[in-house]
């Protein structure tokens, strides 16, 4: 019986679900390595294979969620990056946008470039912004570069000339050059990822990718070498940033497409559940171990961006806020990221105020009540203090905690120096947490014109059901959703995606001189490009879809938006540009001229076997928890209130009025009073709030 694989690798647990044909899973957790996340991958799959009592051989296909090119840009932990850049362009890397996040925060510190000074090199060669040669490269000062970047221990370079999204031939003939002189360098030219013109965001798109290429290739290898121990030869799929998968090769090349690859899977699943449910439009919101994740899906289809910034802290692809992180000019899913997740720490600042992550103390050692050492509170001690969770065991079980732990962890570094109770330190941490994560749903929502009461939001993740309820009333949202194995959606929902590949056709110049002509050769060419990628993949020319876009902006500005396009008229392009100038912004310039500045095809296999949500089969273990009644303190100052303690599988028989608990293997669901749970399709669980509450 044939069987794929989705994997999550998070910061705190590995999530792993194995889906067979008919609608069964079968569904592990496992603490992540840190050190190897393929050793804590591979345990994983071996423990789903022996509970659905499957050959290795039977699995199909594997589709992967990595952190680890986010991890290592994180880290500094990437290659010894050189940049080789057009004569009189060595700086463009630090000058970025000349742009700071904030205007008054006098504490900001600029990040620091990947590639230092003396590692970025100058060619001699220049191209005119129309593709015609001025300089013809100087091979000489291209063999140059080479020794020095030898000489000085550089591991990759990243090769980015101006204007050569017009005429890529300098860069590919460079990159020959580079490679032929020193085989040993692992070389990126901004032409093989970013054929886009401003030359800040492919330089710095160019050299993240470069930085990045020996951890991914490394982790990749010594992954398919893992599984191949366990007797797994199937192909491993990468999750990309836009919610697609790529394969091996490609992510080897291009790992700056999978920078945002762990949060994508959550939400392409997402879209495809509340397609299939009746609900088009949702806010995602999924908060794990260590982060919680926001977007946006409106008409079943996930909101994109081309481009966003990778940073510590909240991680936004803001059109308001830059200069904070490190420019990634890809496709992406519209995700705001924020360290709060449940093992984000509390802590007392150096103003003696409480503040929550973004230090996490992940799965190993995890919260206190983990009982492995840690001394500092989270965010799941304070829900274990307040009697949301589990005072004895959680993951079905298999997780042993210690709900005394969790009290004197508040007690000592919260509650004490703030001569607060314990119950009150506790109401605190998790408010903080709450309004972090309303932050951040903020940016895919308000930033962007969009109003959070007109949706509903969808909660998955370990912590999500914990929280989804007081996150919603912070922003007046009346409707949550809970998936199915919210646990390990994202894992789940990795198995709804479909193969993707991004292509983009520069055309920088006035809307008006547009000829249908020149927009229906783009057409064919890219069309040519999307169909030959999948090909080359296995997917046969009926499975594929060609989804079309245009970059638009008005005549003299720097930035663009991103229009979807259906009808490849100029006039339908100059109506859609407005139409969504409109929503982002509030206002259009009527009688401004447009610019057309790209064309973008996202070319998309159908792949087989995809899970599909609504026969959905959970076994036993998923919808078990415990039955009986515990004290739950759901408001400050409130006393705790008896609150039933019910299994998931209890939704079956029927409506849930809060205050109660659901419990089941991967999550816990909280419905405060006033709240009442039902079952919805698909496995989900939909809680409604009283008008009151919103």
């Amino acid at each position: 019986m044939p069987a794929r694989i989705g994997v999550d690798v998070g910061g705190t647990f590995t999530d792993v679900v194995l889906a067979l044909p008919g609608g069964r899973i079968v569904v592990n957790k496992t603490t992540t390595t840190p050190q190897d996340p393929g050793e804590g991958v591979a345990a994983g799959i071996a423990a789903v294979i022996a509970e659905a009592g499957l050959a290795a051989g039977q699995v199909t296909e594997i589709v992967h969620g990595t952190t680890v090119a986010s991890n290592t840009i994180l880290q500094k932990a990437g290659a010894r990056t050189g940049l080789l850049t057009t004569q009189g362009f060595r700086d463009v890397l630090e000058i970025g946008r000349i742009r700071t996040p904030g205007m008054f925060d006098m504490t900001w510190r600029k990040p620091e470039p990947l590639v230092p000074r003396r590692w970025r090199l100058e060619a001699r060669e220049r191209t005119a912004a129309d593709g015609s040669v001025v300089t013809p490269l100087d091979a000489e000062s291209v063999r140059e570069a080479a020794a020095f970047f030898l000489a000085e221990g550089v591991e990759a370079v990243a090769i980015c000339f101006i204007n050569s999204y017009a005429h890529p031939a300098h860069e590919r003939a460079a990159a020959a050059l580079l490679r032929a002189a020193a085989p040993q360098l692992l070389v990126t030219a901004s032409c093989e990822v970013l054929p886009e013109i401003k030359e800040y965001e492919r330089t710095s798109t160019a050299v993240v990718n470069a930085y990045l290429l020996p951890a991914m290739r490394g982790y990749l290898s010594r992954l398919q070498q893992r599984l191949a121990a366990i007797g797994i030869t199937a192909p491993v799929q990468v999750m990309a940033s836009n919610g697609g998968m790529i394969g091996l090769d490609a992510a080897r090349e291009r790992p700056v497409f999978a920078v945002g690859s762990g949060p994508a899977g959550g939400v392409a699943g997402a879209a495809r559940l509340g397609d299939g449910i009746g609900a088009a439009d949702l806010i995602v919101f999924d908060m794990g171990g260590t982060t919680a994740k926001a977007a946006i899906i409106e008409g079943g289809q996930p909101s994109l961006v081309t481009e966003y910034e990778f940073r510590d802290g909240i991680s936004t692809p803001s059109r308001f806020v830059k200069g904070a992180g490190y420019m990634l000019k890809v496709p992406a899913i519209d995700i705001a990221e924020v360290g709060s997740g449940g093992g984000s720490i509390a802590r007392i600042d150096a103003g003696g105020l409480l503040v929550v992550g973004p230090q996490s103390a992940g799965g190993d050692p995890g919260p206190a009540c983990y009982g492995r050492g840690n001394a500092e509170p989270t965010v799941t001690d304070a829900n274990m203090v307040l009697g949301y969770l589990n005072p004895t065991a959680l993951a079905g079980g298999s997780l042993r905690v210690d709900a005394a732990l969790s009290r004197e962890a508040i007690a000592r570094r919260i509650a004490g120096p703030l001569k607060l109770s314990v119950e009150e330190a506790a109401h605190g941490i998790r408010q903080i947490a709450n309004v972090n994560m309303a932050r951040a749903i903020r940016a895919v929502t308000v930033e962007r014109g969009k109003d959070p009461r007109d949706l509903a939001l969808m909660a998955f993740g370990g912590g999500g059901p914990l929280h989804a309820v007081n996150v919603a009333r912070l922003l007046g949202i009346r409707r949550v959703l809970i998936s199915p194995v919210a646990g390990v959606f994202s894992a789940a929902g990795m198995l709804a995606a479909e193969a993707v590949h991004e292509f983009v056709h520069p055309l920088l110049m006035p809307l008006a001189q547009v000829t249908p002509a020149l927009l229906q050769a783009a057409r064919a060419s890219m069309a040519q490009a999307g169909h030959a990628a999948l090909a080359h993949e296995g997917y046969a020319k009926e499975t594929v879809e060609l989804r079309y876009a245009a970059d638009l902006r008005y005549a003299g500005q720097s930035s663009q938006l991103t229009v979807p396009v259906g009808d490849f008229a100029v006039a339908a392009l100059h109506a859609g540009f407005e139409r969504l100038y409109g929503e982002t912004f509030g206002y259009t310039a009527a009688g401004e001229g447009v610019e057309l500045v790209n064309l973008r095809l996202s070319a998309i296999g159908r792949a087989e076997g995809r899970i599909d949500f609504p026969s959905l089969a959970l076994d036993a273990r998923a919808l078990a928890g415990a039955v009986g009644e515990r004290l739950v303190s759901f408001a400050r100052g409130e006393a705790p209130v008896p609150t039933r303690l019910l299994p998931r599988a209890a939704l079956a028989d029927g409506p849930v009025h809060g205050p109660a608990i659901l419990e089941s293997y991967d999550t816990t669901i909280i419905v405060p009073p006033g709240c009442t749970a039902r079952a919805a399709g698909s496995g989900t669980v939909v809680i409604e709030m009283e008008a009151a509450d919103a």
